[in-house]
């Protein structure tokens, strides 16, 4: 697949690359240890594998506004955060979060790209041209 690219609609502007890892459970920000990226939410999909700069595929958050922002800031902090996020249902407070701390954020991505990315795939997510490009 490498060099397939990808339709997609941008929702935070910017140009992201990095590995793949792909949740089929929402994301609590807030339960990301800032230091190593390490999602800590018991019986998560992705319980122990770190989001640091990575391309997160995921369906959407979850939590309120105040855990939300403070997770991806005490990330940001740490320079933690993701590279990009892939988002099927995304919601006013990550979309605020991703615009405020320049993650590239995309949705309505072209159905085969859910068909044929996995985990460990490396990507490009430029948000800015609507386009998501397999690199390996």
């Amino acid at each position: 697949m490498s060099g397939k690219v990808f339709s997609c609609h941008k929702i935070s502007e910017g140009v992201g690359e990095g590995e793949v890892i792909i949740s089929r459970d929402e994301i609590m920000f807030y339960l990301v240890r800032p230091e190593t990226g390490e999602v800590l939410e018991k019986a998560h999909d992705i319980e122990g594998k770190s989001v640091a700069k990575k391309a997160i595929v995921f369906p959407g958050g979850k939590g309120s506004s105040v855990v939300q922002s403070d997770g991806l800031f005490q990330l940001m902090l740490q320079h933690n955060q993701p590279a990009a996020m892939i988002i099927q249902y995304p919601e006013t407070v990550l979309v605020a979060g991703a615009i405020i701390m320049e993650i590239p954020m995309v949705d309505k991505v072209d159905p085969e790209f859910y068909k044929v990315v996995k985990n460990g795939d490396r990507v490009k997510v430029d948000a800015n041209a609507g386009t998501i490009t397999i690199l390996n």
